[in-house]
């Protein structure tokens, strides 16, 4: 079957589903014509961890004679995406980020994986990313390569989902976040990512790195089509008993609300004081436009979240993960991940119990804040992508440049607060700048229609990396 134009593949979930219903490609081209791109180019990329050529090819036969026969799942039907590795998906191993568990095969789809195939996905395979969704990648596991420049970091532990989305090796992808991870790649790679609200989306079948913290989201190119997956995956389960059964919002109905009249803080003498000159300005641009379109940009003192503060949480919690791993498969695990182990048992219960109030101390903070403005405008980094091997000898030593790193991320998974990440700029040597909003819990629709509101009036969101 003949590849479509690599020019179709840069189009949003709207375009393509208005191209497959009208006839004018079919969803078996379409995955014939992504696994191409994948076969050509990620060779130097690595974003894929696993592809799923014949399920994918499947699928889509499926969804042609679906459309075919006026059976309409959705906006996603049809569409190819991909899903990182820590997701079950029936049948297949799911290895997150660790070779010893090649033989863990997955006995049935994980609750989202089963929400996107009902809505007609095509799942072209399973994304790379760090050990266990940590900070660093195994050393048997390939890092995923920057496409905006090779040997510079595409972020962790999403890795792999930033880069496919990033290179237009699928429409749009699922990451994880619990200290960054969907948006520290989708901030690097210069692509449009959703930490959701915890509880937003079930965590069935989702390998765990710190269940307090953990989130579900996707991670695509703009707002439209992360507004797209977000609507199929949201929502109680009754396999997640931590799944919210707050009302999922028709997120892309919202999209094209004006702003006017919403006011979105931003705390300038600190993003100044602790942010590259690049990311500065990333986020005045953000502001005048927003403001151009008609909300209030209010200057604020932020609350801050020690990260430091917030670390036996993630310590204590990533032994829990692997209490059933670990020490048993210890000659198999990294260095890192070792290491973050072995001094698992150092953290006193009193330092946990002090980081969990802290954790309520900043989110009752947080809360407070949203009683006076809509939305928060903030740094997703404080910095664009640097070399792999700068980055991760950084996070490996820790200290000012680890805790300035994580400034605001970690925070808002310890208070649980939705944020979206998305392209605002460049740095004067070609790298993307991302700008972060976050809303109180449960907002990820007024956090969608704002970015996408910023999308309509710029075109940072369609710059595509030099591959090619």
């Amino acid at each position: 079957m003949a590849s479509l134009d690599d020019s179709c593949l840069v189009k949003d979930v709207r375009a393509l589903g208005a191209d497959l219903r009208g006839g004018r490609i079919s969803a078996r081209a379409l995955t014939e014509s992504f696994l191409d791109r994948v076969d050509r180019l990620d060779g130097r990329l690595r974003s894929f961890a696993r592809l799923l050529h014949d399920k994918a090819r499947d699928d889509a036969a499926r969804a042609d004679r679906e459309l075919a026969a006026g059976f309409d799942r959705g906006p996603l039907h049809g569409i190819p995406i991909a899903i990182k590795d820590l997701i079950d998906i029936g049948g297949e191993p799911t290895l997150a980020g660790m070779p010893y568990r090649a033989g863990h095969v997955a006995a049935r789809d994980a609750t989202i994986v089963e929400r996107l195939r009902g809505a007609g996905a095509i799942i072209l395979g399973k994304l790379a990313m760090t050990e266990g969704a940590t900070i660093l990648h195994h050393p048997d596991v390939a890092v995923p390569d920057n496409p905006w420049r090779a040997g510079y970091s595409s972020g962790f532990s999403s890795s792999g989902s930033g880069v496919a989305v990033a290179a237009r090796l699928c429409v749009a992808a699922l990451g994880s976040d619990t200290g960054g991870s969907v948006r520290i790649p989708s901030a690097f790679n210069g692509i449009t990512g959703l930490k959701t609200t915890w509880g937003r989306v079930s965590r069935d079948g989702v390998w765990p790195l710190v269940e307090l913290l953990d989130t579900i989201g996707p991670m695509a190119r703009s707002a439209v089509d992360v507004a797209a997956m977000i609507g199929v995956i949201a929502g109680a389960d009754p396999r997640d008993p931590t799944a919210a059964p707050t009302p999922v919002p028709d997120y892309a109905g919202v999209l094209a609300k004006p702003i006017s009249g919403m006011t979105i803080g931003v705390d300038w003498e600190r993003i100044e004081r602790d942010s590259d000159a690049a990311i500065v300005d990333a986020l005045r641009h953000v502001a005048e436009t927003l403001a151009a379109a008609g909300a209030r940009i209010r200057t604020i003192s932020a609350p801050v979240g020690e990260t430091a503060a917030f670390s036996p949480l993630l310590t204590a919690g990533v032994a829990d993960a692997h209490r059933e791993s670990y020490p048993a498969h210890a000659s198999a695990y990294g260095p890192a991940l070792t290491a973050m182990l072995d001094g698992a048992p150092e953290t006193a219960a009193r330092e946990v119990a002090a980081a969990i109030n802290a954790a309520d101390r900043f989110t009752g903070q947080m809360n407070a804040i949203f009683g006076e403005i809509d939305l928060l405008l903030a740094p997703a980094l404080p910095h664009p992508a640097r070399p792999v091997a700068e980055l991760d000898a950084a996070m490996a030593a820790g200290g000012e440049e680890f805790e300035r790193f994580f400034a605001w991320t970690l925070p808002f998974n310890v208070s649980r607060h939705p944020t979206i990440t998305f392209p605002a700029g460049f740095s004067d040597d070609g790298l993307p700048c991302g700008a972060q909003l976050v809303g109180p819990h449960f907002a990820e629709a007024a956090l969608l229609q704002a970015a996408h509101r910023f999308q309509t009036m710029t075109d940072w969101h369609t710059r595509r990396p030099p591959l090619e």
